[in-house]
């Protein structure tokens, strides 16, 4: 069995596909998904489910989703639905190894290909190409209703730019022209507060000869923090500026880079 959260919800065991089409099962399958094999109470979903809305009784209405996505699992899977969802004493969990979702996948492929950015970077963009691949649409896209489905759901992706972060990386250290230079400079824009993703830019577009386009980038980002955030660029994108501009020879060096493979500033 395989759930995919990473887009469209949607089950599959072997050849076999199906959709959650009931909304209320989708954000049950995902809450349960983001922790598998670890209870979730009761009062948690019920709250993911209706939050402020008053209820007669929400635990009859929670065991009637629980047994329609039973079913479900069931059609797809050909395993009783209840060992596959079971009840413990004060939850539901989803019995299935965490390797089973997507979204967990995603995570390991991800956090391996960190690890190797610096050591062994054509390996980390292997991984980190895995990773990302994984992904078919916006992360949790079906449940985000529920407070505790949309704070994985912002976590996830985080972690997807965090992992295209380090991809860039490794593919400059490797072969600069490998770097996707158009989704690079639109994630530069659309997130000014990631001062990583123009430090990237920037040197992408110096190993690629744009000298002027990559101090341009510096600009660019200066005025959106200062308007999105009143803030200033940060240490690492002055120092990466001041390289450009003085053309620093570490710039050149195929498998240097002014950035480490941590997380963002």
């Amino acid at each position: 069995m395989e759930i995919k959260v990473l887009g469209e919800l949607s089950l599959s065991c072997g050849d076999q596909q199906s959709p959650v089409t009931s909304k209320r099962a989708s954000t049950v399958l995902t809450l349960l998904a983001m922790t598998p094999r670890v209870p979730v109470p009761f009062g948690q979903i019920v709250d993911e489910l209706w939050a402020d809305q008053t209820m007669t009784n929400p635990r009859n209405a929670l065991q009637a989703i629980v047994s329609r996505l039973r079913k479900l699992l069931e059609s797809v899977t050909g395993r009783k639905g209840d060992e596959i969802v079971r009840t413990g004493s004060n939850g539901y969990v989803l019995d299935a190894p965490a390797e089973t979702v997507d979204a967990h996948r995603f995570l390991a492929l991800a956090e391996a290909g960190a690890d190797l950015v610096q050591r062994n970077p054509a390996e980390a963009i292997a991984k980190l190409e895995q990773a990302l691949d994984l992904w078919r649409g916006p992360a949790l896209m079906d449940a985000r209703d529920g407070m505790r489905c949309q704070i994985h759901s912002v976590d996830l992706e985080e972690r997807r730019i965090t992992a295209f972060e380090d991809l860039t990386v490794a593919k400059l250290a490797v072969d600069a022209e490998r770097v996707s230079m158009s989704e690079l400079r639109q994630l530069a824009a659309e997130h000014s507060e990631r001062e990583r993703l123009s430090e990237l830019l920037m040197l992408a577009l110096y190993r690629d000869g744009r000298q002027t386009e990559a101090l341009e980038v510096f600009h660019g980002a200066r005025r959106r923090l200062a308007s999105d955030l009143a803030l200033e660029p940060g240490p690492a994108l002055h120092h990466a500026y001041e390289a450009i501009l003085n053309q620093d020879v570490v710039l050149g060096r195929p498998r240097r880079t002014l950035l480490s493979s941590g997380r963002p500033h």
